[in-house]
């Protein structure tokens, strides 16, 4: 049985981030007088992240009638506002190394290429223009975390792209990203492969206490795990 389809995280894991995201995060959460630390930010950050905010609040804020939905909502706000900015204007926003080769090489062997994400749909499109993935004609499908009932590490962000390319066995499909989230999400699916990708958040040993399929160190190595 072949793979069909080819899921693809973005920050850490096709576009490089030097914990970019982790900061705007980070300083969303400042303007609430929310003072959270980069280590205890970054694990979160394949999350969905509404529901990431509303981590750091219950472990951040002692009044929990304080977590509300309209607070998280504003300091989700603000981070799409930075991370849009960001995106936009920032110079250096580009591909990893051999991603974009990674994507050509895919559609050479018939093979569909996805990208989700726990950022909204506006910043992941936000994206896809600044690397004009789609004018390269590099993706077939990108689906953001506020597109589906529940983000990582739920199945139907994946589950919604099978669904659009006439997928209906998940052995067809391989998940790639760099953090947990990404791994729970593609063994949540019951993707035949699973792989972690050590250019982003997690380190190989970090990765390893999920147990993917693979662990990889370049983007291109997921070339050769599909043709295994």
């Amino acid at each position: 049985m072949s793979i069909k389809l080819v899921v693809f995280d973005i920050a850490g894991t096709t576009v490089k981030d030097d914990h970019n995201v982790s900061k705007a995060f980070q300083a969303a959460l400042k303007k609430y007088d929310y003072d959270v630390p980069l280590e205890m930010i970054n694990p979160l950050m394949g999350y969905e992240k509404n529901q990431a905010i509303t981590q750091m609040l219950r472990l951040h804020e002692q009044d929990k009638s304080k977590i509300s939905t309209e607070l998280v909502n504003h300091i989700h706000h603000e981070f799409i506002i930075q991370m849009i900015n960001f995106y936009q204007f920032e110079p250096g926003i580009e591909p990893l190394p051999n991603v974009e080769e990674t994507f050509k090489a895919l559609h050479q062997l018939g093979i569909l290429v996805g990208i989700n994400t726990g950022f909204s749909k506006d910043i992941a499109e936000t994206v896809v223009n600044r690397l004009q993935w789609r004018e390269k004609g590099l993706i077939d499908y990108l689906v953001g975390s506020d597109e589906v009932e529940l983000g990582r590490p739920h199945p139907f962000m994946i589950q919604k792209m099978m669904h659009e390319g006439g997928i209906t066995d998940p052995l067809e499909v391989a998940k790639v990203g760099d953090t947990e989230v990404d791994v729970r999400e593609g063994q949540n699916v019951g993707c035949r492969y699973v792989i972690g990708v050590t250019t982003g958040i997690f380190t190989r040993e970090e990765l390893e206490e999920y147990h993917p399929t693979h662990i990889i160190d370049d983007i291109a190595q997921v070339l050769d795990i599909i043709s295994e």
